[in-house]
């Protein structure tokens, strides 16, 4: 540790507070109940938090409130995940959700988060994590005797604010994609559901009501098949370059793919009725079927929204597991629109995508920049201005 650098505690620079130990009544709207399923490397993702009330809100942060600046932290289960409360929300803690309150005077907040991020941390954390009948915990009464190494305020400002500026950036990236995904689905929700620019002088009978002519009802399984993933053992998830598919999402990858992409991952038991889009070559498991298709490669787009607006609960089997009925899926009757249409969808979605890709390889890149960073700089082992033209070629 470099000399001007001071050896203290998380209690000597934050305090510490901790959220309900309930989960109110979800809202469509209103305040944020903030899930620790939002803390993903450092960053806030809202969109995996639910809403509350404002009767509910008044009383789930008699506590704290937590407020811009706060380092928003699991202290059970997703142990050593952490992110920083933004400018703008009102949200309330979560089950398992606590914040440290940072006192400004001695400690940036974002350095802050970047130490509780830091190895040295979270090696403390492991250290002291209490293994429980149920799940993995910290006791919040040992957190302020955490050590933290501090550099002089100025100092820790610099370093945050070169870390900070990768972080927001993989921030707008994952914003600009959200708006890119929302982009696609209205697009599709536009040509093949409302029948926009068909004029109703074009639109024929059929036994899913009005449809364009040209345009036919077919069963789902007459356009696509549901093919079964393929048990893998979590041992086998750590190491090559295919994502594995569960029906939770990506949960590890492998050496060799099973299916040869782009393709889709459908969430057959676990997370029922997930619909997923792989880029490239993957490796689906058991929990999840994967779309054979029997058209053209661009009809995948068409078959991928198509899947989402499935209600796949009311598809499901009755079991002591529920999973996803293939056979009932694949005999939902949908409006199959004419080849050209779905040529034009697939070149205007393509452009979207390739625009989402771009932005998410990015993200990649300046995710592992500032992993490999972060540990150097609040360290002492690498100075700000050493790495200053690193970090202007990679912005």
């Amino acid at each position: 540790m470099p000399s001007r650098w001071q050896q203290t505690t998380v209690g000597e620079v934050a305090d510490v507070f901790d959220g309900p130990h309930a989960t109110p009544k979800k809202t469509e709207a209103g305040p944020y109940f903030l899930s620790i399923s939002s803390l993903s490397q450092g960053l806030l993702d809202l969109s995996k938090s639910a809403h509350l009330s404002e009767t509910d809100f008044s009383r789930w942060t008699r506590r704290v409130t937590p407020l811009a600046g706060d380092v928003l932290f699991s202290y059970e289960t997703r142990l050593g995940e952490a992110a920083l409360m933004p400018e703008g929300v009102r949200g309330c803690l979560g089950r398992r959700m606590g914040l440290l309150r940072p006192r400004h005077d001695v400690v940036d907040p974002r350095y802050l988060l970047l130490a509780y991020l830091g190895p040295q941390f979270q090696q403390e954390i492991r250290a002291r994590t209490i293994s429980g009948a149920t799940v993995e915990r910290i006791a919040l009464k040992e957190l302020p005797s955490f050590p933290l190494a501090l550099p002089p305020l100025p100092e820790q400002r610099r370093i945050g604010a070169v870390l900070g500026a990768l972080d927001d950036k993989i921030e707008l990236n994952r914003q600009m994609n959200q708006t890119l995904k929302a982009m696609a689905q209205a697009l599709f929700k536009s040509w093949f559901v409302d029948f926009d620019g068909e004029p109703a002088s074009k639109l024929v009978e059929s036994e899913l009501g009005l449809i364009p002519r040209g345009w036919r009802v077919a069963n789902l399984g007459a356009v696509f098949g549901l093919g079964y993933g393929k048990s893998l053992p979590k041992k086998r998830r750590v190491a090559g370059p295919y994502p594995v598919y569960g029906s939770g999402g990506i949960s590890g990858t492998h050496e060799t793919p099973l299916v040869q992409g782009p393709g889709i991952v459908v969430g057959r038991k676990g997370s029922v009725g997930t619909v997923f889009w792989a880029t490239g070559d993957f490796f689906p498991i058991d929990t999840t079927f994967y779309v054979t298709l029997k058209e053209p490669p661009h009809w995948l787009p068409w078959v991928y929204y198509t899947l989402r607006r499935l209600d796949f609960k009311r598809l499901s089997a009755d079991s002591a597991v529920p999973g996803v009925n293939r056979n009932a899926v694949l005999a939902q009757p949908c409006v199959v629109p004419r080849d050209d249409q779905l040529q034009r969808f697939h070149s205007v979605w393509s452009g979207l995508r390739s625009r989402i890709t771009a932005a998410q390889r990015e993200s990649e890149t300046l995710a592992e920049l500032r992993d490999t960073l972060l540990p150097k700089l609040i360290s002492g082992e690498l100075r700000v201005p050493e790495i200053e033209g690193l970090l202007t070629e990679a912005s």
